[in-house]
C-alpha cells in the first residue's frame, strides 16, 4: 500500500504526432479489471488532496527523483541519457517526470488511467508549453503499437497497481529491441512485514512468502512478487536482468511519504525496489512473451497475499 496515495497516475487522450515522434494510441481501453476500477475510484477520489500535498515534494528539482525518499536520478543513473528517445511514463499522475524528461530532449508521452490525475499534468504542460502527449490508458492494455518506445518507466505508479503478469508482458511489447524498462516499486520485504491497514513495521514476517501476488487493502489493491517470479517474467518476456537498487536511506534522510515507523524499518530492510531491465531483439522476446501473457491468466485465478492484523 502506497499511504496517502501514490506518487504517479495516467491521462486523457493521444496527441497528435509522427509515429517517430510522437507514438500512436492503438487499441481502446477495454472493460476494466476489478482492481483497475478499485484503483481508478481511489485515485479519482484524491488526486486533487495528493496534488496539493505533494507538489512541492515533486516538482521542480525534485522532479527527476526516485520513491519516497526522492533520491536524484542524477546520483542514481537508471534511465540513462534521455536526449533523443521515445520515452513512456506509465502512471504519470501530474506528469512531472515526464515534463522534466521533456527538457532533456526526449520525446515523452504520459499515461494514467485517472482523468482526474491527467488534468493536472494537462494544467502542468500548459504552463510548461511543453508537447508532452498525454494518454488515458491502462498498464495492463497499453495502447500503443509494439516497437513504438526507447524507454518505459514508472516512479511507482502503473507498476504498483496493476498486475505485472500482465503489465511487464506489456512493456516489452511496446518497447523497441535493445529498449529498457526502469521502475521503482514496493520491495517484497515491506510486504511481509507491514501490518495490515496500517503504516506500522514489524520485524517479524507476518504473510507468506511464496504465492504473493495480490496484495488486498481496504481501498486500493497493489501487486507484488517474489524475487524469483520477478526475475521469470523478466525472462519469460524478453528482458534480460541489469541492476536491482534497493535504496536505504541514511540516519538523517526524511520522507514527505512515510511514517516514522516505517524511516526507521526501511533503515535496515529493502523498502524500495528499482528494477532495471533491457529487452533483447524482437524475435528472442515473442514466444517468452506469450508464455509470460499465459502464465497472467493462469495467476489471476490464484490467491491474494493478506496481511495479518
Amino acid at each position: 500500500m502506497y499511504p496517502r496515495v501514490s506518487p504517479h497516475g495516467m491521462t486523457r487522450r493521444a496527441r497528435t504526432g509522427t509515429p517517430r515522434s510522437r507514438p500512436r494510441a492503438s487499441r481502446s481501453v477495454r472493460r476494466r479489471p476489478s482492481h483497475i476500477r478499485q484503483n481508478l475510484r481511489l485515485w479519482q477520489r484524491q488526486s486533487a488532496w495528493y496534488d496539493r500535498h505533494f507538489a512541492g515534494v515533486l516538482g521542480g528539482r525534485q522532479a527527476m527523483a526516485w520513491g519516497g525518499w526522492r533520491v536524484p536520478e542524477s546520483r542514481l543513473h537508471a534511465l540513462g541519457n534521455p536526449r533523443g528517445r521515445d520515452v513512456l511514463e506509465v502512471g504519470c499522475g501530474g506528469a512531472r517526470w515526464s515534463l522534466a524528461l521533456e527538457k532533456k530532449g526526449a520525446r515523452v508521452v504520459g499515461l494514467d488511467l485517472s482523468p482526474a490525475q491527467l488534468a493536472h499534468a494537462s494544467r502542468l504542460r500548459r504552463r510548461a508549453a511543453a508537447r508532452l502527449g498525454l494518454v488515458r490508458g491502462n498498464a495492463e492494455r497499453l495502447p500503443f503499437a509494439p516497437s513504438s518506445f526507447d524507454l518505459v518507466f514508472a516512479d511507482w505508479g502503473g507498476f504498483t497497481f496493476a498486475d505485472p503478469l500482465r503489465t511487464v508482458p506489456e512493456a516489452a511489447r511496446v518497447l523497441r529491441a535493445g529498449g529498457r524498462l526502469v521502475f521503482l516499486t514496493s520491495s517484497p520485504f515491506r510486504v511481509l512485514s507491514q501490518y495490515r491497514n496500517s503504516e506500522r513495521m514489524t520485524r517479524r514476517l507476518l504473510s507468506d512468502y511464496f504465492g504473493m501476488h495480490r496484495i488486498e487493502y481496504p481501498e486500493e489493491v497493489n501487486f507484488q512478487l517474489p524475487y524469483g517470479e520477478w526475475i521469470r517474467l523478466f525472462v519469460e518476456s524478453g528482458f534480460v536482468v541489469e541492476a536491482l537498487v534497493e535504496i536505504q536511506p541514511g540516519p538523517k534522510d526524511r520522507s514527505r511519504y512515510w511514517s516514522a515507523s516505517e524511516e526507521a524499518w526501511a533503515r535496515h530492510w529493502p523498502f524500495e525496489s528499482l528494477w532495471q531491465v533491457r529487452k533483447v531483439s524482437a524475435e528472442r522476446s515473442t514466444g517468452g512473451r506469450r508464455r509470460a501473457q499465459r502464465r497472467a491468466g493462469i495467476r489471476s485465478a490464484t490467491r491474494s497475499t493478506n496481511h495479518v492484523g
